[in-house]
């Protein structure tokens, strides 16, 4: 039985005495102790050695004490495995040498054998639920297909994606092709995740607000849903959309446990888009974390009381960033804890 189970029965709609609080991005780039391992490993190298991995998953529950942990991996483990080539650069992020532009490309790649390619992250998996000690729920999560084809067409990250759009538009039979290939095999990965302990998955569609709320339908949200409706049997699944505002009310008719909201929608629209009974997640906006304690905890109180103490989980809405001081991580998770 895990100990601080508050999370989990937020995801399951109980009334709870206070919303549970995590944070995107919460094992990483802010921490010291983070830093430390960084400037020792490189970036992959932290993904794929599990001792690794638990140990930076671990990291803030005894510094920070969220409600939740969330596994310490990468989006882009997913299209490694299917035999796309990933580089990560300091300062410039994922670089994928070779994009995919061609039918031919996209016949190359393959859904490969979980275990064979990606069961290093069933071993951390493992590894943190025996460090974890059943003190809080472990999260498990994966990029949407869409965003990860973002990256395997556009090369590199990007501020619009136009490359990637104009596959889809120029030539969506192979853009459908490989968009199903990254789906199968993250249905394949995420129910890997659940069987090796994970209580509860995230979908991360970072880059679905990049596509109009139709073709958001034909090239990201149908690729999702698979998702959702291959896993709701076995695991809570919580679907994050950032800058997908618009599709809320398709999302709330799914069978998804929660919703990611960004810090662009106030609580009231999201409640009334998302039919006003899923629960949500979010919305505190990452920069923010640079305001003084006092305000911080003054809007965190605020934010619970437009959201609601029930359905209701406290998060940031994005990842949390690297400068943002230790203290006021703390104060953001202290201030949810405090909350009458």
């Amino acid at each position: 039985m895990i100990k601080n189970d508050l999370f989990l029965r937020a995801l399951n709609n109980e009334t709870v005495e206070r919303p549970p609080v995590w944070m995107m991005r919460q094992a990483g780039r802010y921490l010291p102790e983070f830093r430390a391992l960084r400037d020792k490993y490189d970036f992959f190298t932290r993904c794929e050695t599990p001792e690794l991995a638990a140990e930076i998953t671990v990291q803030p529950i005894r510094i920070v004490k969220p409600d939740a942990a969330i596994l310490f991996s990468d989006i882009l483990v997913v299209p490694r495995a299917m035999g796309i080539h990933v580089e990560l650069k300091d300062n410039l992020g994922p670089i994928i040498p070779n994009p995919i532009r061609t039918m031919e490309q996209v016949n190359q790649v393959f859904v490969p054998n979980i275990q064979e390619t990606l069961g290093y992250v069933m071993d951390a998996v493992k590894l943190t639920k025996e460090m974890l000690n059943d003190e809080v729920p472990l999260i498990g999560f994966a990029g949407s297909p869409w965003t990860i084809f973002c990256y395997a067409v556009e090369g590199k990250g990007s501020k619009s994606f136009d490359t990637a759009k104009g596959f889809c538009f120029s030539n969506p039979i192979a853009a459908h092709t490989l968009l199903q290939k990254i789906t199968d095999t993250t249905i394949l990965y995420l129910k890997e995740k659940v069987k090796a302990g994970c209580n509860a998955i995230q979908i991360f569609d970072s880059w679905g607000g990049m596509l109009s709320p139709v073709d958001y339908q034909e090239f990201s949200w149908k690729y999702i849903n698979q998702i959702v409706e291959a896993l709701a049997d076995e695991t809570k699944v919580i679907v994050f959309g950032k800058g997908c505002w618009f599709a809320l009310g398709e999302m709330g008719q799914s069978r998804a446990s929660a919703l990611g909201v960004d810090w662009t929608c106030s609580a009231k629209n999201a409640r009334y888009l998302s039919g006003g009974k899923i629960t949500l997640q979010g919305n505190f906006d990452p920069s923010r974390l640079l305001s003084p304690i006092p305000i911080i905890k003054k809007m965190v109180h605020e934010m619970i009381n437009e959201f609601g103490k029930d359905n209701y989980i406290v998060n940031l809405g994005h990842g949390i960033l690297p400068n943002i001081p230790v203290d006021h991580a703390k104060a953001f998770v202290e201030a949810v804890k405090e909350y009458k």
